[in-house]
C-alpha cells in the first residue's frame, strides 16, 4: 500500500485482503516494539527519561515530538528508525513466511515507509501490485485532526519525512480513490482485487 498520511491505507488494505488474506501492518509492529522493555531501555537512554509517561512506558505523543520537529527531529529520526526499522522488517518478513506456509491467499503489506525503505528492506520488491491510496489533502489534514488529534498542518509536516505522492503515484500499479465514504473504498477495492486476481 502507497499513499500520504491519513490517506486511508490501513481500510483499503483489510478491503484488499478481504475473508481469508491477511495484513500485515508496520504500525502495529511498530507499536508491539514500543510497548516493550528493550524499547523503553534502548530509548530512553538514548532520548532522555522525558521520552517516559509516569507509569515508566513511552510517551509516544513526547516521542513523536521529538522525531518530527523542525529543526532537530532528522536526526532524532534517524536514531528511532536505527532502532525499529531492522526490527520492524524482520518481523514483516517472518509474517510474510509464515502467511506464505499457511497458505494464505492475499499478503497485503500497510508499510507506510515501503518505498523509502527498499533499498534496506527489499520490501517493495516482494509486492506483485502496488496500490496508491489518492486522497485530497484538505481531507487528510481533516482526518488527522479528527481521528488523530493532531493539528492544522500535522500531516503535511509529517510528509516532510517521506518520498513526494507524485512519485509514489508515479511507482503505483493502481490507484485507489479515497475522498467519500468508507463504503464506497471498500467497493472500489472490491472491484479492484477482482481485477487484479483476473490478470
Amino acid at each position: 500500500m502507497l499513499g500520504g498520511v491519513a490517506s486511508g491505507k490501513s481500510a483499503a488494505a483489510r478491503f484488499l485482503a478481504g475473508e481469508g488474506g491477511q495484513v500485515v501492518s508496520a504500525d502495529a509492529i511498530v507499536q508491539q516494539l514500543l510497548d516493550g522493555k528493550e524499547a523503553v531501555k534502548v530509548l530512553s537512554a538514548r532520548f532522555g527519561a522525558a521520552v517516559l509517561d509516569p507509569e515508566g512506558g513511552l510517551d509516544r505523543g513526547h516521542l513523536a515530538r521529538l522525531v518530527f520537529d523542525p529543526e532537530t527531529g532528522e536526526e532524532a529520526r534517524r536514531a528511532l528508525e536505527g532502532w525499529t526499522h531492522p526490527r520492524v522488517r524482520a518481523r514483516i518478513l517472518a509474517r510474510i513466511e509464515e502467511a506464505r506456509r499457511e497458505g494464505v491467499p492475499r499478503i497485503v503489506l500497510d508499510v507506510p515507509l515501503l518505498l523509502e525503505t527498499d533499498a534496506e528492506s527489499g520490501l517493495a520488491r516482494l509486492c506483485h501490485v502496488l496500490v496508491f491510496v489518492a486522497t485530497a489533502d484538505e481531507i487528510r489534514d481533516r482526518r488527522g485532526q479528527q481521528y488523530r488529534c493532531w493539528p492544522a498542518g500535522e500531516v503535511a509536516r509529517r510528509e516532510t519525512a517521506q518520498l513526494p505522492l507524485k512519485e509514489k503515484r508515479e511507482r503505483a500499479d493502481h490507484v485507489l480513490s479515497n475522498d467519500k465514504t468508507l463504503e464506497e473504498l471498500e467497493t472500489a477495492c472490491r472491484r479492484l482485487m477482482a481485477q487484479i486476481e483476473a490478470d
